[in-house]
């Protein structure tokens, strides 16, 4: 194989679609007698409803019908994990938290649907005293999860401490925090006699198959999922949520395709945000830097109807060579909607890790790259496994040298520009990479040489279509334009949620097996054909390029994978199954300069660098837009980024891109990007990790460590807001 498409930073395949508009996204399906629906959401925390009237709703025109709890088909809770409500709203009158949906209103147009909406009249019995603030007194420790344990403990951690010559202790606060992708949830639902087929914005499209399965007691066969675009997931996307199974019941009842399109307000309320956290970590070192010991406590919220966290602790346990840990994760009940994954879960722990790591330097007077480097670990310490590869301590020296670390002033407020204040952060990047079920792939070789490859995930804006598009050019040695990769469609071949850093080891996996087996059944016959140039010629003699075969000996033989595929006279399908990933790690280091307005507190990051390992990089560009969208991500989550809640209704104060502030344009700084780019023996995807994850974390540590380094002061309460500097 000589084709060299993997590494090139290829413009993204699609990306003539989506410029002019031709993408199709699942709020742009258009289909015959189609109508609209808007949802009426609860004003109350807890209790349940007495009286509800839609009279005056049902009276607006276009309105075709107002389900509450009293007429809504019923449905069946599913089952299957990745719903993440222990129940269906307006199946009861029972409230569960403030913006539930109690009533689901579809009219001939949208616009008819949420002024119907708003005329829903009701009436609650409240019941208690809603809670929703963080009250650590209430935290117990949950029973094990789906991710695992909730307690981990190696070594003494009481004799490490005591061992220690220097220990530093302290709690960091991380707010709730939600998602907001450009493209809001939406499901359009059509039914073909028993059959439906659902328009779905999904970061897993089997996830969205299996629970409309289950909540309207259809086969498994006769749902099909579709989903070309996604406009952004960031983890909101990955399970599946209420509204989905509520509009597919409304469009069998109705007998019409309905669509049903999330408000920005909605969507603070309707699917799942990061927790809010409380942690406190302890930490001891000798004074050649060793940590002897490391003592953590995360707390989270929960809803009052499920005990599974989604902060995860996984930097805390594997990252550092760290003999004597222990990490328990507790939890607090709160009348709140449901929490769920957001990008990069383990950005909390890591947060607080790498803020702690960086008052353990200062406090051991050590630079604080040399602090890490003497506790950096080749294994995954929480099962001793070595990793496939890491190579962290090259990111360390690469980036700091980009940086200019070797000029910092290590003092506090030592750094000025004018009346501003300087300062210099770093922090290690570093999350879990796959560990999930792969995926299968089909591929069809036709007779004019052109190439389909088939695998039913998604693209939820990291550039899958091209990176898989890539693989397949680089296995089979054949140009990209002869090449088409396809998925959104549930009657693909099975693959994993888009989630988890998985989705490049995974399906690249499945693309580079069944490529490959493609490319070996295409050499097979090519030395066997009559009148072939290539007969006779020894099967690993011969290698592919730019769609032709040939003798490596004599590269003037060679023939056409058409002329191959076009002799036999009809297609060459070929399929695989789908093989477990194995847990990698993508690591790297980022290093961040901050400025801040003495008189002001005003922060702004000005200069990042980071250096990254992700294994094999499939292409620089998408590989760098994903570093880009980390730390602006991560600017957000330190500096911006803070959902309200009311403590006295429990209700979200700021549902709205108004009041839940985000970085702009003139928030993000020059940010330079270099990666290591060695393949991982240990992925089956030419070498490549999951990545996507990775950049985020660190970044939101470095900045915390630069604002410390600025002005003396840790800010240990997320979001770094004026008032706490001043």
């Amino acid at each position: 194989m000589s084709t060299d498409f993997v590494g090139r930073p290829l413009s993204r395949v699609e990306s003539r679609l989506k410029v002019t508009g031709e993408a199709e996204y699942t709020t742009d399906v258009r289909l015959p007698r189609l109508v609209h629906a808007f949802m009426a959401m609860s004003t109350v925390s807890h209790g349940r409803i007495t009286r509800i009237d839609t009279r005056a709703a049902e009276a607006v025109r276009g309105v075709i019908a107002v389900y509450t709890h009293e007429t809504m088909p019923r449905l069946r809770q599913p089952t299957y994990r990745p719903f993440f409500k222990s129940y269906i709203p307006i199946q009861t009158p029972d409230i569960h938290h403030a913006g539930q949906p109690i009533a689901f209103v579809v009219a001939q147009t949208l616009e008819q649907a949420q002024r119907a909406a708003e005329l829903v009249e009701v009436d609650y019995e409240e019941t208690g005293e809603p809670q929703g603030e963080l009250a650590m007194d209430e935290a117990f420790l949950p029973p094990d999860g789906p991710d695992g344990p909730n307690t981990y403990k190696r070594g003494d951690v009481a004799a490490g401490l005591a061992q220690a010559d220097v220990r530093i202790k302290a709690e960091y606060t991380i707010p709730m925090h939600h998602h907001n992708p450009i493209e809001p949830h939406a499901t359009t639902a059509v039914w073909e006699g028993s059959k439906v087929t659902v328009y779905e914005t999904t970061q897993g499209l089997g996830n969205t198959q299996h629970v409309v399965s289950e909540a309207l007691q259809v086969p498994l066969a006769d749902v099909r999922v579709v989903c070309r675009y996604l406009g952004g997931g960031f983890g909101s996307k990955g399970p599946v949520w209420p509204h989905t199974v509520l509009t597919c019941a409304a469009a069998r009842a109705l007998g019409r395709p309905v669509k049903l399109v999330l408000s920005r307000a909605h969507m603070y309320t309707s699917n799942g945000h990061r927790a809010q956290t409380h942690q406190t970590i302890e930490l001891g070192a000798h004074r050649n830097g060793r940590i002897t010991a490391l003592d953590h406590v995360i707390t989270q919220q929960i809803t009052r109807d499920d005990v599974v966290l989604f902060n995860s602790s996984e930097p805390i346990r594997m990252l550092y060579d760290i003999p004597n840990l222990s990490n328990e994760q507790h939890a607090v009940r709160l009348d709140l909607p449901t929490q769920s994954f957001m990008r990069s879960p383990e950005a909390c722990t890591s947060h607080a890790q790498e803020a702690a790591l960086d008052e353990l330097a200062h406090a051991l007077a050590m630079d604080p790259i040399e602090l890490r480097k003497r506790n950096w670990s080749s294994r995954n310490m929480e099962n001793g496994q070595e990793w496939g590869s890491n190579h962290l301590r090259e990111c360390y020296d690469r980036a700091a040298s980009m940086f200019g670390w070797s000029r910092r002033d290590p003092r506090p407020g030592s750094l000025r520009d004018g009346d501003e204040l300087v300062g210099w952060g770093m922090a290690t990047s570093a999350h879990t990479a796959g560990g999930r079920p792969g995926s299968g792939a089909r591929m069809t070789i036709g007779t004019d040489g052109k190439v389909l490859v088939q695998v039913g995930t998604q693209d939820i804006g990291t550039g899958t279509y091209t990176i898989m598009t890539q693989i397949a050019g680089e296995v089979l040695g054949m140009s990209l334009s002869d090449i088409t990769f396809e998925l959104g469609d549930s009657t693909f071949p099975q693959s994993y949620t888009s989630g988890a850093s998985t989705t490049a080891p995974g399906v690249g996996s499945a693309v580079n097996r069944v490529c490959t087996a493609a490319r070996k059944a295409v050499i097979d016959m090519a030395v066997t054909q009559p009148g072939s140039p290539l007969r006779g010629v020894p099967a690993e003699r011969v290698d592919t390029t730019d769609g032709y075969l040939y003798d490596t000996a004599n590269r003037r033989a060679r023939v056409s994978y058409r002329s191959v595929v076009g002799h036999g006279g009809k297609p060459l399908d070929f399929a695989v199954e789908p093989t477990n990933t194995p847990l990698g790690y993508s690591v790297g280091a980022v290093f961040v300069e901050v400025r801040v307005d003495p008189l002001l507190g005003r922060v702004r990051v000005t200069r990042v660098v980071g250096c990254y390992d992700p294994g094999t990089v499939l292409n620089r560009k998408t590989a760098r837009s994903q570093v880009l969208g980390g730390v602006i991500w991560g600017i957000g989550f330190t500096l911006f980024e803070h959902t309200l809640v009311d403590p006295a209704t429990a209700r979200i104060v700021n549902p709205n891109l108004s009041g839940y502030l985000m970085p702009v344009n003139a928030d993000v700084p020059d940010i330079q990007v270099q990666f290591i780019d060695r393949p991982d023996p240990a992925s089956d995807a030419l070498g490549a990790r999951g990545f996507g994850e990775t950049p985020m974390t660190g970044v939101t540590a470095a900045i915390a460590n630069a604002v410390f380094h600025a002005t003396g002061k840790r800010v240990r309460d997320l979001p770094i807001t004026q008032d706490k500097l001043l």
